[in-house]
């Protein structure tokens, strides 16, 4: 009579793992883009408004900074947004004294520039803006930071691809301070 140990007994093969379910996005990414800009803009808000401007008109001052003299309309171009949005920011920072007016190249034409006042407002509002970004760096740590860049570089970069638009990189003066 044969004997079969414990050895011999053949062990029954494990059952061939079913694949994990398909993770799929829940919720609405337009929400959560919203809502995250939203949270991120009020950190920002609340450092910058520390000199007396919202974070918008800081980005205009660099923009004009950088650009000038530039035409509202190639202004508006760049920043990506319209020109009667652009008009009504501009009126502000003109009254304020931190950008001029000035005749362009024909009777129609005119060109934005930024004032000596302006390029103080600009750099007392870019040490703000820098603030809020070491906070920020700070509170999700500078790797996270670094690889939410990298996503948003990345996705902005295929839709403007798959839409058929050009760069953007030129909309953020603010990122090298």
């Amino acid at each position: 009579m044969n004997r079969m140990t414990s050895r011999s007994i053949p062990e029954p093969s494990a059952p061939p793992q079913a694949a994990a379910p398909a993770v799929r996005p829940q919720g609405c990414t337009n929400f959560k883009l919203h809502h995250l800009a939203r949270r991120v803009g009020q950190h920002y808000d609340a450092e910058v408004r520390k000199t007396g401007l919202k974070t918008s008109q800081y980005s205009l001052l660099s923009h004009v900074e950088r650009l000038a003299p530039v035409r509202p309309v190639d202004l508006a171009a760049a920043m990506g947004m319209t020109a009667s949005t652009l008009s009504r920011n501009l009126q502000v920072l003109v009254a304020d004294g931190f950008l001029e007016l000035d005749a362009g190249p024909d009777a129609r034409s005119r060109l934005v520039r930024i004032t000596p006042a302006g390029r103080a407002k600009r750099a007392e509002a870019q040490r703000h803006w820098k603030a809020a970004q070491l906070a920020l760096n700070e509170r999700l740590g500078e790797a996270r930071v670094l690889e939410l860049h990298a996503l948003l570089d990345d996705t902005l970069a295929q839709m403007a691809a798959t839409q058929g638009e050009g760069d953007d990189a030129s909309a953020s003066p603010d990122e090298a301070p």
